[in-house]
């Protein structure tokens, strides 16, 4: 496993390449002697790195593998060496991300008024999400005397009652009740708070003259200042300029502003009773809270690294072979001994005796014709021998080319495909956007390999990582071999029980 890994040279998602044989590694895994090799999830036991003080975890990546779509993998089969595979590029991501991470803090991140300003707008968003669940709504119980009575009124009459029409019951009736809750919540979360707005901010003529510490509205004479509250309503006003349909923008700005004051006033409500110590609460402020600072410091150190016109220009020109993509094409190809045997062959085609794809079949000394019939796929400009090249780039697509000589032989060659140079020119827009781009990728390299040399410590736990590939592979095989034994087929699910209702 350390040799696969230090063979593996993997894409980071923070704009870097970095190479694992610069990792420190540990023979020793995290776990004691006797310790069961089947508990994957066990938390204590799937630490397999750690940056500095921050630790990587199996779950950490398994979390990462169900969003591969978004990092743009493949998601191989439970227990493959290829999915292990996957998991060790996705090993490389945390790494990277860990270490921008604790940079951030060295450089003091967790101060920036922005972060700050955002990290609160976060703790609000999810203390209120879980006041307005656990004390607005709360749980919704339903009694069997309930369903029965539900069942005995909506039901057609000599339905059986089965779990299945108990649970579709339970459901509706706990839909009921959730939006008669919800339609009176605003009444019950209000009681006993004093909610000021002044009217004018409804109005968007007033946006660009009104001052960013203007009180627009207040709770409980807590101000609510415009700076807060901006980019809300203006998004609102936006919104109904777009629609298709009328939308009054005073009255969709006042909705606006009002489930912004609700939600302050959920979280302070949510505060007061103690949930920023919910776990739920707690999981997601930090995981929130690590993710937003890494991605805010890249994008300062991207600002920060961001070359010059002169820089830009003098990258270009020394990497120009690296990001020219040359012009390339698809071609196809028959290979005689001699000249003749080319000419002849040549005539056939043209003649329409034979087709280009018969010839390589038939008469090509390539040893791959039979099967690939003389298709080469893709090849670029400058990279064949010369006389070679020069044929190839000069044919118009089907035109039938040659006989040429090289050392493999004589060549005909059509062209089937062609695709044009593109990033020649920094002048042109795409090719400043791609040399842009790779001069920060190399950029952000060089600062994460700093990091990683210089600054924070990185560990892999090689023993760890591999008792728990084993470990998932021993169980898929468990289950493949179950399978096996009991062929069974699932029992079908019982159709929904609103088909049974009355209409």
């Amino acid at each position: 496993m350390i040799q696969m890994l230090r063979n593996s040279l993997v894409t980071f998602s923070l704009l870097n390449l970095v190479v694992l044989g610069a990792y420190a590694y540990s023979e020793e895994p995290n776990t004691t002697a006797g310790e069961s090799a089947a508990a994957i999830d066990e938390p204590l036991n799937d630490v397999i790195a750690r940056v500095g003080d921050q630790p990587i975890t199996y779950g950490e990546l398994n979390t990462l593998l169900n969003s591969s779509a978004i990092v743009g993998l493949s998601v191989p089969a439970l227990g493959t060496p290829e999915r292990n595979r996957v998991r060790i590029t996705l090993l490389d991501k945390a790494v990277s991300a860990n270490l921008l991470y604790l940079d951030a803090l060295k450089h003091g991140m967790n101060k920036d008024p922005v972060y700050v300003s955002d990290m609160q707008r976060f703790s609000d968003g999810i203390l209120a999400a879980l006041y307005r669940q656990q004390f607005l709504i709360g749980d919704i119980e339903v009694t069997d005397a309930e369903v029965q009575e539900y069942f005995e009124q909506s039901v057609i009459q000599g339905t059986e009652m089965t779990d299945d029409i108990r649970l579709g019951i339970e459901a509706a009736i706990r839909k009921q009740r959730f939006k008669g809750r919800t339609a009176t919540m605003q009444v019950r979360l209000r009681e006993g708070v004093a909610v000021d707005i002044d009217e004018s901010v409804l109005d968007s003529a007033g946006d660009d003259e009104r001052d960013d510490a203007a009180v627009v509205a207040s709770i409980d004479s807590e101000p609510v200042r415009w700076e807060a509250v901006k980019d809300l309503l203006q998004a609102e006003s936006k919104r109904t300029t777009l629609a298709e349909f009328h939308l009054d923008e005073d009255t969709e700005r006042a909705r606006a502003l009002n489930r912004y004051i609700d939600t302050r006033i959920m979280a302070k409500k949510g505060r007061a009773a103690g949930l920023e110590q919910d776990p739920v609460y707690q999981r997601r402020f930090k995981e929130y809270s690590k993710n937003h600072m890494t991605i805010m410091h890249r994008e300062r150190l991207i600002r920060e690294m961001d070359p010059s016109e002169e820089e830009l220009w003098d990258y270009f020109e020394d990497n120009k072979d690296a990001i020219t993509v040359r012009e390339a094409r698809k071609v196809q190809m028959v290979v005689l001994k001699t000249r003749e045997e080319a000419e002849d062959v040549k005539g056939k085609i043209a003649a329409g005796e034979i087709t280009i794809y018969e010839a390589a079949r038939d008469y090509s000394i390539d040893p791959n014709a039979k099967q690939t019939l003389g298709e080469m796929d893709w090849v670029s400009k400058g990279t064949g021998f010369p006389e070679l090249d020069e044929l190839t780039f000069s044919l118009a697509p089907e035109e039938l080319g040659g006989p040429v000589e090289s050392p493999a032989g004589w060549h005909l060659v059509m062209v089937l495909d062609l695709r044009d140079a593109a990033f020649e020119d920094i002048v042109n827009e795409a090719t400043r956007k791609t040399t842009r781009r790779r001069y920060l990728q190399e950029e952000m390299n060089e600062y994460l390999v700093n990091l990683r040399v210089n600054e924070f410590t990185v560990v892999v736990y090689e023993n760890n990582l591999d008792r728990l590939f084993k470990a998932e592979a021993e169980w898929i095989a468990a289950l493949e071999q179950k399978a096996q034994q009991s062929p069974e087929e699932t029992q079908q699910h019982l159709e929904e029980a609103t088909k049974f209702m009355k209409p």
